[in-house]
């Protein structure tokens, strides 16, 4: 699979923004959630480099971070 084909399935997933993103720019997270991996990217940069993790990691992650 080439890059350019790749980085068009990724542009094709269901991105939404963080709750927690402003309108006022600043750090913001994009987050795509597919059967068994969830996807992550810098909302700024939508072309830019795209972090993959497995869904149970990443509802681990999210537990965690709702103790805090």
């Amino acid at each position: 699979m080439s890059n350019e084909h790749s980085m068009n399935r990724l542009a094709d997933l269901p991105w939404f923004k963080s709750s927690y993103s402003g309108t006022s720019g600043g750090e913001c997270v994009e987050v795509a959630a597919v059967p068994g991996t969830v996807h992550v990217r810098d909302s700024k940069n939508t072309h830019g480099p795209v972090l993959r993790f497995p869904a149970e990691g990443w509802a681990a992650f999210v537990a965690h971070a709702r103790e805090r």
